[in-house]
């Protein structure tokens, strides 16, 4: 232990003066303004395929099963830390980000020129295989853009930085994800593609002005065993299970949401303004006020007080499933009020929970450590998504939201043992 201490120690030692000769340069809206742009940027897609795709899919009778196993094409960003070390020791994340949103942006182009019915009918495999490499693009520059963030960021800074990641992400997924899907009828599949394609480009340039320094004299010389010795920082086991279990009961429920909505007889383009524009507007509100609340009232308050909340915001979803409650226009308040609720408190929760994220996190190893966290949140994000299909048609709608708040409310007691652990 003693060993481990005096090598993260030297390491932490030099990378400070590394990043000062960097970073310095930069202010703090220009830290915040870049780091928009590229979570805008990682959005876009990921908008478009977990809000536009499932509506568009059930819309032409796909089967709730499929839809729920088609989020297993976001496994890259589940196993991305596979591969993060080689983020953070070559090359300059300058580099890593204009050429995985690049590549990421000829994915898209690609499957325009599939036709949709096509793809429905007989090409369901060419469209997921499209999917999962964009998936594995996006989350390339997501380590990238990661590492910069916790570099860039101190710690006074980081509950902002992170309310304004949140928020980044989610006008890409407004944008990738509601707007997207209301113009859709109009659009149609290909434009929307070129449409998606033209904003991601435009949201990726701002990364040129960054000046940033390959770091052979340091990057380089970071071995195996040091991105190894995340896994020895005291208490982490304890964090890493919370973890796991903060936004699962969340991910559960939210994915079906959607195929509710249509099977209720909500237009695709109700859906469209309901969750997509309303809900994820709400959401960017809530990450704001989250990253603004987690200074003021600390990081364990902020993880308990905004979890619980998120959990009887998911709950909320089962009251749309009592059969009394018939979904007309007199009910559609009730919808807007329940997505207006479940995004913002999503919003505040999951900026408090990367805020901590990136307090866990070595400067040296910057992108690789706060990776493999994202990664276990990604992955149960993703089983959670899986399994979700499964519930809804094996319990209904009604025990499927039910279950998902209970499971949101399983973290407190970890939350409460981990509480001397955090920073404030």
């Amino acid at each position: 232990m003693k060993d481990l201490e005096a090598r993260t120690l030297k390491l932490a030692t030099s990378v400070e003066s590394l990043l000062e000769s960097k970073y310095l340069s930069f202010t703090r809206n220009q830290k915040f303004g870049l780091l928009i742009s590229l979570y805008v940027a990682q959005g876009l897609p990921y908008g478009f395929f977990t809000q536009t795709l499932p509506v568009l899919l059930r819309s032409e009778g796909v089967d709730l099963k499929t839809i729920g196993y088609s989020s297993a094409l976001t496994l890259p960003w589940a196993f991305k830390f596979l591969w993060a070390p080689a983020i953070d020791k070559y090359a300059s994340r300058k580099l890593w980000i204009l050429w995985s949103n690049l590549i990421a942006i000829t994915c898209l182009m690609g499957m325009s020129f599939i036709e949709l019915p096509f793809i429905i009918n007989d090409g369901m495999m060419i469209l997921f295989g499209g999917f999962f490499l964009m998936n594995l693009f996006t989350a390339t520059q997501d380590i990238a853009t990661d590492g910069l963030a916790v570099n860039f960021l101190s710690e006074n800074e980081r509950g902002i930085g992170n309310g304004i990641q949140v928020a980044g992400y989610r006008v890409g997924m407004i944008l990738g994800g509601g707007l997207l899907l209301s113009w859709f009828t109009v659009l149609g599949w290909q434009y929307s593609l070129w449409i998606l394609s033209a904003i991601f480009l435009l949201t990726t340039l701002p990364v040129l002005l960054l000046k940033e320094v390959k770091s052979n004299t340091l990057q380089q010389k970071l071995s195996l065993s040091e991105f190894v010795d995340f896994f020895k920082l005291p208490h982490l086991g304890l964090w890493l299970i919370i973890i796991i279990v903060y936004k699962f009961g969340d991910a559960l429920g939210g994915n079906m949401v959607r195929p509710m909505l249509i099977d209720s007889g909500f237009s695709v383009k109700d859906i469209a303004i309901v969750l997509g524009i309303t809900g994820f507007s709400a959401g960017l509100i809530g990450a704001v006020v989250g990253g603004f609340l987690v200074n003021k009232l600390g990081r364990f308050k902020s993880l308990l007080i905004f979890g619980i909340i998120q959990a009887f915001a998911v709950a909320s979803w089962a009251v749309l499933s009592i059969e009394s409650l018939a979904l007309g226009d007199t009910t559609k308040p009730i919808i807007y009020i329940l997505s207006t609720l479940e995004h913002f408190t999503g919003g505040l929760a999951t900026a408090a929970l990367f805020t901590v994220m990136m307090d866990h996190c070595r400067k040296q190893c910057a992108g690789s450590d706060y990776t493999i966290q994202a990664c276990i949140v990604v992955a149960m994000t993703i089983l959670a998504s899986t399994l979700s299909g499964i519930s809804a048609s094996e319990l209904g709608y009604l025990w499927h939201f039910i279950i998902a708040g209970i499971l949101s409310l399983s973290v407190f007691p970890l939350i409460f043992k981990y509480k001397n652990y955090f920073i404030s």
